[in-house]
């Protein structure tokens, strides 16, 4: 069939006539018929098709038309008055500006102005409102203008719920329901006109539909664009549509009227509103008031504040967005009396609630601002524009005469901005840059917006589709982006539903993600919110709100599939849950459901965990994660768990709490995630759930910043390890993780490995020239330790230079470097096999000379016993100098002075140091000091004597100055100069260190017997000796143990009245002990004289005895049995050794011991008397003298002091009675001359405290040195007797002088 051009043309104008959803189709069809019949082709069969359908295309566009109904216009309003005007400017213009006031009617008549000019026929009219309650309910009412019933002429859909027909003319919607028609009709092909209401509230939505029909009203020429509302920037819109036309009409005509009221300050908002209601309520014309509020919270403290005011017949309702359906219609049902509604800025356009006389306008409200430099959606409290604040005084006057009260003043009002900020520039564009880039209708920055955002704004949408890795770093869309863009939610919900595939919980975050997008079901009246939250608290899940979520879904699913509908929600309503949410909830999910079928997103088998579902939810908010601060109190020390900190530290550095409401508001975890950061009176974060930071460094693998510190060589994973330290949006998220460094810094790396482990000593290989080097390096170390030189070995820089021309520039870890190392070697032959040795020359400095090592010995003998002797020169250290290594067993015959000379090689640089340290009147007869020590050392040879005393000799020698004992300042030494001993067990491990052998001996002392002890296998020890019952008593006992030769010494020690032979670790001590032991062995085996003794002793002496206060009579008896046993036995003889020296020894002094008891009775007894006439003389004078009965008491403790009668040698004991007297002849001259008395008492106090700390080496040190002390005690008695009764005179000659004399002796002796 040939077609002609003009039949083409007529077929095109009847296309033009068609329905507008048709046109393009039927175009496309028409172009391509036209094609093949100009090429030859056959066509009939596709033109009958084209026919036919254009056909019923135009049959439908005709029954459209004709259903039009009857228009009526209510003639009261200003629109209707000047709807021709309005009709003119439609037929002649495609877009059109309405500035209509509030009452105008603009929202009701303009889609009936549309109907009347035939529009509606080809497509439908779109009328869009910014709210779902404000399409609703316009809806109604045109239709019930219109004679109609909902849903058929006049339609509505807003999310989850469409009432319309096939029939409908005209649609009501929310501009978000035209946005997305665009995924599906990018050219709204389905429509032939659409009015944008309420342009002036310049949503994210509107804007994005005004710039986008600016783009398509070319190519739909046949589209009309109505524009409209009562306060709107007209100059900009009317430029924005290339001049459209703009035509104004006026409000209704009943007058408003305003009155200022500015607060006061001291005033609170409830306050302000109950006297500004109070104040309408005296006036005489009556009506319902509408106060405006900023958000829910404010609504129910004004309601609780107008509540108790008890105002007669007064009726308070709410009006905010998240009231159910129910609550909602209240407002707009007839009522008796006053009603006041509360209402947020919902009531501020579109709706008209009935009656409203009066209006209270605060003049502030909740604008939402995005910030994108914390990433945050505000929600501060600010003054509203001029033009809100004429669209709440429009709320009145509606109906009759009204009157709007502002709470501030007119010179505020005046100086506000004009008009609302459009949310675009105040808002997330990632939605926005994610639609256009599907759509793909150029870079937001060029997109024709009314207004165009801040590029930083535009920044930030990219930045979180970044995150969401829906983007390329250069802008376009990857494959998740492409399939966020067929999800219909918020593209950090999708991001989710994309995760929650691979971790295998698809079930769960659909409950959530679809919970996320509509409004909480969950209701919360003001007047029973403690009822609602008793309900609500079964589905809580103490760690996440989105488990929360998912119990209530279940639950509800449950009950839903067991009940009819009527039940279920009178079940809800129960339970304080709106069944209408449920079921927006239950539609949306099941929208998504769908398109994750659509997607061919597999949902999980089995129930998913906890972690797989918030690892899921995790991926979309990657941005919105916080750690809890933990409380430190001034010490540094964490608080108790109560007074922890609930602030929690966010990404970007954000601050926030955790929104009252959620249910980990009162046991906050560690680390958290939210759906949303809002700022009210501070940052909130709303939906939290608690996760593991170890998620994190996965998830965020595209967002971390990585910085790593502290490289180093890790000996035992053989390569180059750092601490990694990561962040996201600077919140840290890892810290000091261990990671292998060698990819990410190969030069620093090689560079470590070869400094730590081929320089440093940390190589593990199994090359042989590792060995070699280090032996060649500690020689030439040992050499510096010794002689404490740093000019032996080369530095560490010649050794790194050595290995690193060597080693290739790719190696970096110990397997890299063996493998390089034996392909070295196997393609190498003979002396190349040693090509990484190095030589004494290259290690070797060449300004050193080579010091006499012999000086510096590996061990030191003494005595058959040979220590071991190590060198360490690193000042500070505890090993700096010389150490000695002494056995545990062998501490107690470590020479006490030998170690005082050190060894060769250090002992001329000590005595030097000694030398230069005395005083300058002594020092300068040493000038030269090195010559003088020079000479000295000629003669002097270690020996276990004092090294001071032995040098002082050979200085006199060559000066003739004596140098004192006190005159050496050791205290100045330098710490090498005092050897170090390094005390072992016998495995080895160091029990001690320390330069002070006297301590370790005094520490150890225990340990040492128990060595002893465990040393000896046949011990000559026995127990409880009766008799001479062993063979021997030696000197000294050689013990063999692991090499060494332990020296101990036997003794006979009395423990509890038992004789035990025991092996001791001193001499000494096992001398004093074995004279007490062999005195109660004498007795043991002549126990019928101790016997007769016992009775015969002190007789009649008890009452004598306790007025001395001398302690028992039988512990008194026992001491002189002891003496006498003693004196008769063993004084001024040897100790015999074996056992016929001990029987010919007890045999001789048998008949002695009767006649040595008698005469120490004798002795003794005299003495009670006068210790009890002393104690008597003490009493009367203790309060008036008490520094002198304090002397005396302490002069009677060290005569009578434990077992003084066998301690105390007869020379002294025969002088004790002399002593008592001139205790009583100074207490009788007390109060001569009380002066000199105190004077006195410190002299000898300070003389005799010095001996009392010395006692404690009695016990330890040799019978000559005891006699010492005894003779001190005696020249100290005297002096005592030379102060206070001279008139008793001396024993021998005596003075301060002496005393210090002797002292010295005796120092040097100890």
């Amino acid at each position: 069939m040939k077609l002609t051009q003009n039949e083409i043309i007529l077929w095109r104008k009847k296309i033009a006539v068609s329905l507008s959803v048709d046109r393009h189709s039927l175009g496309q069809v028409l172009a391509r018929i036209g094609h093949c019949a100009e090429t030859g082709q056959a066509v009939d069969v596709e033109l009958k098709r084209f026919i036919k359908k254009l056909n019923y295309s135009c049959e439908q566009r005709s029954l459209r038309y004709a259903s039009i109904p009857t228009i009526k216009y209510p003639e009261d309003l200003p629109i209707a008055e000047r709807r021709d005007e309005i009709k003119e400017a439609i037929l002649s213009n495609q877009v059109v500006i309405i500035a209509g006031e509030t009452g105008s009617g603009k929202t009701t008549q303009l889609p009936k102005i549309c109907l009347d000019l035939g529009r509606g026929a080809t497509g439908l009219i779109g009328h869009t409102q910014p709210r779902r309650i404000a399409a609703r309910t316009v809806a109604s009412r045109i239709a019930e203008e219109l004679g109609q019933p909902l849903g058929e002429t006049v339609g509505y859909q807003v999310r989850f719920n469409e009432t319309s027909s096939e029939n409908t003319l005209v649609k009501l919607m929310t501009d978000g329901i035209l946005l997305a028609e665009i995924q599906h009709d990018r050219y709204f092909s389905k429509y032939d006109t659409i009015i944008i209401d309420e342009a002036h509230e310049r949503s994210l939505n509107i804007d994005f539909l005004l710039g986008y029909l600016k783009t398509i009203l070319p190519k739909r020429p046949d589209l009309k664009l109505i524009i409209t509302s009562a306060t709107i920037d007209l100059e900009k819109f009317s430029q924005h549509f290339n001049d459209a036309p703009i035509i104004e009409v006026s409000g209704r005509t009943y007058p408003v009227d305003l009155e200022y009221i500015p607060a006061l300050k001291d005033r609170d908002l409830g306050q302000s509103i109950l006297d500004a209601v109070e104040h309408i309520l005296a006036l005489p014309e009556r009506g319902d008031i509408l106060v405006f509020h900023s958000g829910e919270r404010e609504i129910r403290e004004t309601a609780s504040v107008l509540r108790k005011a008890q105002l007669p017949h007064l009726d308070v309702v709410p009006l905010y967005a998240r009231l159910s359906l129910s609550e909602q219609t209240k407002v707009f049902s007839p009522h008796k009396g006053i009603r006041i509604v509360l209402a947020t800025n919902v009531a501020e356009t579109s709706l008209t609630v009935p009656g409203i006389r009066y209006v209270i306008d605060p003049g502030t409200a909740r604008i939402s601002r995005y910030s994108y430099r914390t990433k945050v959606q505000r929600l501060p409290i600010e003054p509203i524009s001029q033009a809100s604040a004429n669209q709440r005084k429009g709320r009145c006057g509606r109906t009759s005469n009204g009157t709007c009260f502002r709470l501030y003043s007119e010179e505020d009002f005046n100086g506000r901005p004009s008009f609302t900020d459009p949310e675009i520039i105040r808002t997330n564009l990632a939605s926005v840059i994610l639609k256009m880039l599907n759509l793909k209708i150029g870079d937001i920055r060029d997109f024709s917006f009314l207004e165009s955002p801040d590029n930083r704004l535009i920044n930030d949408g990219y930045s979180l589709l970044q995150e969401l890795q829906a983007v390329t770093k250069q802008s376009g869309l990857t494959e998740i982006g492409r399939k966020l863009c067929r999800i219909p939610t918020d593209p950090k919900l999708g991001r989710m539903l994309l995760a929650a595939e691979d971790e295998g919980a698809l079930k769960e975050v659909l409950i959530i993600i679809s919970a996320l997008s509509v409004q909480d079901p969950r209701d919360r009246p003001p007047d029973s919110q403690e009822a609602a939250d008793l309900k609500h608290r079964q589905w809580k899940d103490k760690e996440s709100d989105f488990s929360t979520l998912v119990n209530l879904w279940r639950h509800f699913e449950e009950q839903r599939q067991d009940l009819s509908r009527n039940q279920f929600d009178r079940y809800c309503r129960q339970n304080f849950v709106s069944p209408l949410r449920m079921r927006e909830w239950r539609e949306l999910h099941h929208q998504l459901h769908g398109i994750c079928r659509e997607l061919k997103i597999k949902e999980n088998p089995q129930p998913a965990g906890y972690e797989a579902i918030h690892r899921s939810l995790l991926h979309g908010l990657l941005g919105q994660i916080g750690c809890r601060r933990t409380a430190v109190d001034s010490e540094g020390a964490e608080k108790k768990q109560e007074k922890i900190s609930k602030e929690f530290t966010g990404t970007r550095n954000r601050k926030f709490y955790v929104f009252p409401g959620s249910s980990v508001s009162k046991a906050p975890p560690p680390w958290l995630m939210s759906a949303e950061m809002i700022e009210t009176s501070r940052l909130f974060s709303h939906h939290n759930a608690k996760i593991d930071p170890s998620w994190l460094p996965t998830l965020a693998a595209h967002l971390v910043k990585k910085t790593y510190s502290e490289p180093h060589y890790s000996v035992r994973n053989g390569q180059v390890m750092a601490y990694e330290k990561q962040t996201l949006y600077g919140l840290l998220i890892v810290d000091k993780k261990r990671c292998a460094y060698g990819k990410i810094n190969p030069v620093v790396s090689r560079e470590i490995f070869i400094r730590a482990a081929l320089v440093e000593g940390g190589y593990r290989g199994k090359g042989k020239f590792f060995d070699h080097n280090l032996k060649l390096q500690d020689s030439l170390l040992n050499i510096e330790s010794r002689t404490r030189r740093r000019d032996i070995l080369v530095d560490d820089s010649v050794i790194f230079d050595f290995y690193d021309r060597l080693i290739p520039e790719d190696i970096v870890t110990l397997s890299g470097f063996e493998a390089w190392r034996k392909i070295k070697e196997q393609a190498l032959k003979g002396g190349a096999l040693k090509f990484l040795h190095m030589s004494a020359d290259l290690l070797s400095q060449d300004n050193h000379c080579h010091p006499n090592i012999s000086e510096f010995p590996d061990t030191i003998e003494w005595d058959g016993v040979s220590y071991l002797v190590s060198y360490h020169f690193e000042p500070g250290h505890v090993k700096d100098g010389v150490t000695v290594t002494v056995p545990i067993g062998v501490l107690h015959q470590v020479p006490m002075h030998l170690f005082e000379w050190l060894v060769p090689g250090m002992l001329r640089d000590k005595c030097i140091a000694l030398v230069r340290g005395l005083s300058k009147p002594i020092r300068r007869n040493f000038v030269p000091v090195p010559d003088y020590v020079d000479k000295a050392l000629e003669s002097l040879k270690p020996s276990n004597v004092k090294l001071t005393e032995a040098l002082g000799i050979h200085l006199k020698l060559q000066a003739g100055i004596d140098i004192q004992t006190d005159d050496w300042n050791q205290a100045f030494l330098d710490n090498i100069y005092r050897i170090n001993f390094e005390l072992i067990d016998e495995s080895s491990c160091v029990l001690a260190m320390s330069k002070d052998l006297v301590g370790l001996k005094t520490q150890y002392r225990e340990k040492i017997s128990d060595t002893l002890a465990r040393a000896t296998t046949d011990t000559i020890e026995k127990k409880d000796l009766k008799d001479w019952e062993f063979e021997d008593l030696p000197e000294v006992y050689l013990i063999l143990q692991k090499g060494l030769t332990i020296r101990a010494y036997p003794a006979l020690v009395v423990e509890e009245n038992v004789i035990n032979l025991t092996l001791l670790d001193n001499q000494e001590l096992a001398t004093n002990r074995t004279l007490y032991g062999l005195t109660r062995l004498h007795q043991a085996i002549d126990l019928a004289s101790v016997r007769y003794l016992k009775k015969g002793l002190l007789n009649g002496m008890d009452l004598q005895l306790k007025l001395a206060g001398l302690g028992g009579k039988e512990g008194l008896i026992q001491q002189i049995i002891d003496k006498a046993y003693f004196l008769s036995f063993l004084e001024g003889q040897v100790i015999p050794r074996n056992k016929s020296d001990f029987e010919s020894r007890h045999a001789e002094g048998k008949n002695k011991v009767v006649s040595a008891a008698n005469e120490l009775d004798t002795m003794v007894s005299p003495w009670t008397s006068l210790i009890a006439d002393i104690r008597r003389e003490m009493k009367k004078h203790k309060l008036s003298y008490m520094e002198t009965v304090q002397d005396i008491d302490q002069q009677l403790n060290m005569l009578f002091c434990d077992r003084f009668l066998f301690q105390t040698p007869m020379k002294l004991l025969q002088q004790y009675h002399r002593y008592l007297k001139s205790i009583l002849c100074r207490l009788e001259k007390l109060h001569q001359n009380t002066n000199k008395e105190q004077s006195q008492i410190l002299e000898i106090q300070g003389l005799e405290n010095r001996l009392i700390e010395q006692n404690k080496l009695m016990g330890e040190s040799s019978l000559a040195t005891i006699a010492e002390f005894w003779e001190h005690r005696l020249l100290l008695q005297e002096y005592r007797v030379s102060i206070f009764s001279q008139a008793l005179r001396t024993v021998v000659p005596v003075s301060r002088k002496r005393i210090n004399l002797h002292w010295k002796k005796l120092q040097n002796l100890i």
